[in-house]
């Protein structure tokens, strides 16, 4: 079984400080994380001058700017990008963004991101979508404030430009969100629905939705990570701290390590405790060569010779074949 892939979101939290960028490269690096992953963006290209800020937004940096304010005092470079991929790959960790639009996602695809990222907002955007799709790259696409027709609208968009890997993340888009909101069920109603590969876009406090969200089959986690929540920006308050983070990992790697293949079948080292601990027949009173052996005459216990007790049945009238004194295992 592949590895859960593990996105620490670093997203916005750089703050429009490339430097800033760089430190949460490494520390995604030294948490455990497989990809560190940014948004990418040309704000003139994505929002227009009058879209107010959302409610979590205000309430995260004490600030009524504008969105479009907002967005554009977070915006990196093409060329700063450059820098975060070359850095990334100099360090060992995978470089990924959320491109915005077109230019921006033509961008990312000639630099070498490994797969292309989708986030809540570009549900039922058809057009680009379809441009997304027609990269022929693997998509992740984020599902947040959607029902499963929107979904469904949004998989033929891209299968409709020409994209066959994709990946979907239940996500429920607030910052942060409640745990009474995230309806993690949710996940296996889209990869029910899909038959696609399902994973988790994680916005809550804490890392138990994360770690959940594995134990029912997640093949993604996506966790917002910043290197102090108290940072001034719009993410911070819901994004973790770098040792939470990487208790995380660790938990994610044991609970991928607990799940095994679903066959059920004693492990090596059950085998080896069951001859001590699993019951075998053995005589209860003394038993003669050919005497008809009846229930009275054996009992259950723990013994290292007999046969397993499941064949008890097998063994109440049949003709023993030799003497057996009081707690010798029965054999045929």
């Amino acid at each position: 079984m592949s590895k859960v892939l593990i996105i620490a979101e670093a997203g916005v939290n750089h703050n429009g400080d490339v430097e800033l960028a760089k430190k949460l490269c490494l520390k995604a690096k030294e948490i455990g994380a497989d990809v560190v992953k940014f948004q990418t963006w040309i704000t003139e290209n994505i929002i227009t001058k009058d879209v107010d800020p959302a409610d979590y937004q205000v309430e995260n940096t004490k600030n009524n700017q504008s969105q479009f304010d907002m967005l554009k005092s977070l915006e990196l470079t093409f060329d700063q990008f450059r820098e975060l991929k070359k850095y990334c790959d100099e360090i060992g960790i995978i470089f990924a963004s959320t491109a915005d639009e077109c230019e921006s996602l033509d961008f990312l695809v000639e630099i070498g991101i490994p797969f292309i990222k989708l986030g809540s907002g570009e549900i039922g955007n058809i057009p680009y979508l379809r441009y997304v799709g027609s990269k022929k790259m693997p998509v992740i696409l984020s599902t947040g404030m959607s029902t499963l027709a929107d979904v469904e609208i949004s998989i033929q968009a891209l299968r409709d430009g020409g994209a066959e890997d994709i990946t979907l993340l239940h996500c429920t888009t607030n910052y942060p969100c409640p745990y009474n909101t995230v309806n993690l069920k949710a996940m296996d109603t889209l990869a029910e629905a899909f038959k696609l590969p399902v994973g988790y876009s994680d916005h809550t406090k804490g890392t138990e939705v994360s770690i959940a969200a594995v134990a029912r089959g997640a093949k993604v986690i996506e966790k917002h990570f910043t290197l102090d929540v108290n940072m001034e920006g719009p993410d911070h308050l819901a994004s973790t701290e770098p040792e939470e983070f990487k208790a995380m990992v660790k938990a994610i790697r044991n609970v991928e390590a607990c799940l095994g293949d679903g066959v059920k079948l004693p492990s090596v080292d059950e085998r080896k405790i069951s001859k001590v601990v699993l019951k075998r027949i053995v005589a209860k009173k003394t038993i003669s060569v050919g005497q008809i052996i009846s229930a009275e005459d054996i009992c259950v216990k723990r013994s290292s010779s007999g046969i397993p007790s499941n064949a008890w049945d097998l063994v109440v009238g049949t003709i023993a074949h030799k003497n057996f004194n009081v707690d010798e295992g029965i054999e045929f």
